[in-house]
């Protein structure tokens, strides 16, 4: 048998569907492991889908989306993000992670080099070495509460450098960045002709802070912008199976974006884009909902953690708590995370799935129930 690209045999396995899929295989095992929202999805986004199958609408739709589904990412982009953008930028995509395969396809080329945050989620890695580019990892220390800074950036940056990527709020963190940060990130950006990728996947959920999106301070000129950011629906309205968000570009970039999106997935399920287009435009119910159970659960978990002195970063977005086991793991968290699920029948993500600094910490996700989630953070050994 031939052997695969090396490219390929060179990415890592994802620590987080590792430990996850050993905790779906252990009878009664609490999974705090992964981002799954836990509720049901509203009944008008079920009928959207189901009403599109009926009227047997099934065949290819345009390349960038659905008319009416790319207005309605653009209306609420412009409405939370007081950012002027036209529906002709946005790119209805199979997910958050197709669309940041697709922005990197654009962007880089073999031997370029593409900033990503150390720690921070997996796949920026993973997508940067199948498409034969360099990851560079900027640090986001404990000491500066995981916030990026300018100088650690900047130090990084070479001839090769294409691309920077920022995540806020953050997988696996829950840390926010402020607006004057932002705008600092954007300028490092325009001073050195980097393109930003923004991951805003948790967008929906920040807590006493607001977000605020680097196409914020991009500029609207064609040949001077350099944002792409990428939405999805998974977690704003729990449509994870669903495989839907959207690109939003650049102007001037839309011959490029057709052509790219044919060779990749050519366009989105008609079920799925319709389903999305019923939770944009419908109640927005859900969505409180899920911020209020969120904040709710971070709450009750900080307070939990707290007591048993286990320290942790406070979640000002997202729906997860990261915490630190230095005192229990060993120098070794990944395979903590096992003996702990072992023995104790809870799965955590491992803080070595999201980077090197992540050693001794784990990812604790806080989308589902309290009660389970408590139990679960109630078997972690004190620190005192």
């Amino acid at each position: 048998m031939p052997e695969l690209a090396a490219h390929v045999r060179d990415v890592p396995a994802n620590q987080i569907r590792e430990i996850t899929e050993a905790a779906w295989g252990t009878p009664g095992a609490i999974v705090l492991s992964i981002g799954e929202p836990g509720f049901a999805l509203p009944r008008h986004v079920l009928e959207a889908g189901m009403a599109c199958l009926d009227r047997d609408e099934t065949n290819y739709t345009p390349n960038a989306g659905i008319p009416a589904l790319r207005e309605a990412f653009a209306a609420r982009f412009r409405e939370h993000n007081g950012t002027d953008i036209g529906a002709d930028r946005v790119y209805v995509v199979d997910g958050a992670q197709q669309g940041l395969h697709f922005a990197m396809s654009l962007l880089l080329s073999p031997g370029d080099e593409v900033l990503i945050p150390n720690p921070g989620y997996p796949t920026f890695a993973m997508t940067s070495r199948l498409l034969h580019a360099v990851p560079v990892e900027y640090p986001l220390l404990p000491e500066h509460d995981f916030q990026p800074r300018i100088a650690d950036v900047e130090t990084l940056i070479t001839a090769r450098t294409r691309v920077l990527i920022l995540n806020s709020p953050s997988n696996p963190l829950g840390a926010v960045l402020g607006a004057e940060l932002t705008g600092e990130l954007v300028e490092l950006a325009r001073r050195h002709d980097l393109w930003i990728i923004s991951d805003e996947c948790y967008e929906a959920f920040t807590y006493d802070v607001p977000h605020v999106s680097p196409a914020h301070f991009d500029s609207q000129v064609p040949g001077d912008a350099r944002v792409f950011t990428s939405l999805t629906l998974s977690k704003t309205y729990g449509l994870t199976g669903l495989r839907i968000g959207a690109l939003i570009c650049p102007p001037g970039l839309e011959q490029q974006m057709n052509n790219v999106m044919e060779a990749i997935v050519s366009c989105v399920a008609s079920p799925s884009q319709y389903s999305a287009l019923a939770a944009l435009t419908g109640p927005q119910d859900y969505v409180a909902h899920a911020h209020a159970h969120y904040r709710a659960n971070r709450d009750a978990a900080s307070s939990l953690l707290t007591s048993k002195g286990i320290p942790y970063l406070n979640a000002q977005g997202a729906f997860y708590l990261w915490a630190d086991v230095s005192h229990v793991s060993g120098g070794d968290v990944r395979n903590w995370v096992r003996r702990f699920l072992a023995d104790s029948g809870v799965s955590f993500a491992p803080g070595t799935a999201f980077g090197s600094i992540g050693e001794g910490w784990i990812r604790i996700a806080l989308c589902g129930g309290k009660t389970e989630l408590l139990d679960g953070l109630g078997r972690l050994p004190e620190r005192f």
